[in-house]
């Protein structure tokens, strides 16, 4: 029999069909929600998680660390050489091309090297002043060529920050307008940025593994309150939602809907110090507020047992950690009569807080009390994840608690991060030794491991000895996701792979 539609009920069944095709298009974009908004898309100007993570997912480096985190494999280059003397690097620059269907070319990526070198605003110009040249003699050979052997070098090439740009599309827009809406050769391209609430990404056509990405595209969602982006993956407004408060680990994993994932990270948190501060400037101060704080008070109070104290800035299971690190004993009386010493009795220090971060919020209290019985008055002032990376930058702040994952395999992308007194002022502690300085470099060009392993030893040794930072604690990624998605984690470095990621 022939189905005759009236007028009205072909409009109802048209919008019911526009409705069922919405839904199909909902189905295949993966929603995540995560606390910090994004800063910018230039990768140069960013060493924050918030842009790494999803840089990750929409530039493609010249050399990736694989899904286990240990190992490097191709990126937009699938090959490379090393000369014998450990100074040239040539490498093959796949067919690839850029989400705007233009192709990849060595030139790019020589531009983009250059770029992170020698741009003022470039916030990695340290780790890349070992480049003496980059050149593309064709379209698929890239050309390095260092001004000494560098030992973190191939590593440093998987820097995120480091990723293949379109040289054309960025001068075309200018670096502003890129900043916003750029072009990359990644998994997923960049629909929409609304700030402060949502980054939409869609699947790019012209990724080189395209085949293997399943989603349609990716959201990134705002949400800066811990208990509201739990609350939203409990009831399903959310596919998956970062940073799990450890109070709500053991509740999550309770529901039958979700999956919670403690993935092996390199993350350590640690209380920045302002060393441009007045009394924060002595070493005997540092080191008294160090001994004033009870680390594993705080582990087992904030973590419930899934953190360990941390005793370095490099994270235990990286490369060259040194397990027997000092380890200040807490001794508040020692503390207090260093303080008396070096002139500074009644510090009175401002406290810069992430509102709505559960975890660092509860700190704050414990350390406000623990830092009171030593005669520190701490004013805490809770401002928005997106303000705290400006104010630390700014120097607007004296304390702060901060966390760190390392973006490369090396040591040498934190260790030149944060001692080595590079153009973001060692990670905005503003600390200054030269013959850290000088020993960081060194360490970056020793290519005997075993001397190099004991620089770095000795490193974490001097970074202890003047308190460049307060080391708090170690922990693994905490993320929950829906039962229906698959394929969701980190690995160590903390990269998405959601070009693995599945929604069912």
């Amino acid at each position: 029999m022939k189905l005759r539609l009236t007028k009205t009920a072909a409009v109802g069944l048209l919008l019911l069909a526009c409705l069922a095709n919405e839904a199909a298009q909902a189905a295949g974009v993966l929603s995540i929600g995560r606390r910090e908004d994004s800063t910018t898309f230039d990768p140069i100007k960013s060493a924050q998680n918030a842009d790494n993570w999803v840089f990750s997912n929409v530039f493609d480096p010249l050399v990736r660390v694989d899904k286990t985190g240990t190992k490097l494999e191709p990126g937009v280059a699938e090959s490379w050489t090393i000369s014998p003397d450990g100074k040239v690097y040539t490498l093959k620059i796949r067919s690839a091309k850029f989400s705007d269907g233009t192709p990849v070319t060595a030139g790019d990526a020589a531009f983009s090297l250059l770029r992170i070198r020698d741009n003022e605003g470039s916030l990695w110009r340290d780790s890349y002043s070992i480049i003496d040249t980059a050149k593309a003699p064709d379209a698929h050979t890239l050309v390095i060529t260092l001004k000494s052997p560098s030992a973190p070098f191939l590593s440093q090439l998987a820097l995120p920050n480091a990723s293949v740009i379109s040289e054309k599309a960025l001068k075309a827009a200018g670096e502003e307008k890129f900043a916003e809406s750029p072009i990359g050769s990644g998994a997923f391209s960049v629909k929409k940025w609304t700030r402060g609430e949502k980054i939409a990404l869609v699947k790019n056509p012209y990724f080189w593994q395209a085949d293997k990405v399943k989603l349609d595209g990716v959201d990134w969602l705002t949400i800066p309150d811990d208990n509201t982006r739990m609350l939203k993956v409990q009831a399903g407004e959310l596919d998956a939602a970062l940073s799990v408060p450890f109070s709500r680990i053991a509740s999550l994993q309770k529901d039958a809907n979700l999956k919670v994932a403690l993935d092996v990270s390199t993350r350590e948190d640690h209380l920045l110090i302002n060393h441009s501060h007045g009394a924060l400037g002595k070493i005997a101060v540092r080191q008294a507020l160090d001994m004033a704080i009870d680390k594993e008070t705080i582990v087992k109070t904030v973590s419930f047992g899934y953190g360990q104290v941390a005793n370095s800035y490099i994270p235990k299971g990286a490369l060259y950690h040194y397990a027997d690190n000092l380890r200040r004993p807490y001794d508040p009386d020692k503390a207090r009569k260093m303080l008396a010493d070096a002139g500074a009795s009644n510090l009175n220090l401002k406290y810069l807080v992430n509102a709505g971060d559960e975890v660092d919020e509860q700190i704050a209290v414990l350390l406000q009390q623990q830092l009171s019985k030593v005669g520190v008055k701490i004013n805490l002032q809770k401002v928005d994840p997106s303000q705290s990376w400006d104010m630390l930058v700014a120097g607007d702040y004296d304390i702060s608690v901060m966390y760190w994952t390392n973006d490369i395999l090396d040591p040498d992308q934190k260790t030149t991060f944060t001692l080595g007194h590079d153009s973001n002022l060692n990670y905005m502690t503003r600390y200054q030794n030269d013959k850290v300085k000088a020993l960081v470099a060194a360490a970056r060009l020793e290519m005997n491991a075993k001397k190099r392993e004991q620089m770095y030893v000795d490193l974490q040794k001097m970074a202890k000895a003047d308190v460049n930072w307060i080391d708090l604690y170690y922990s693994p990624y905490r993320n929950v996701s829906r039962k229906n998605i698959t394929g969701f984690y980190q690995n160590p470095l903390g990269r998405f792979f959601l070009e693995d990621t599945v929604k069912k």
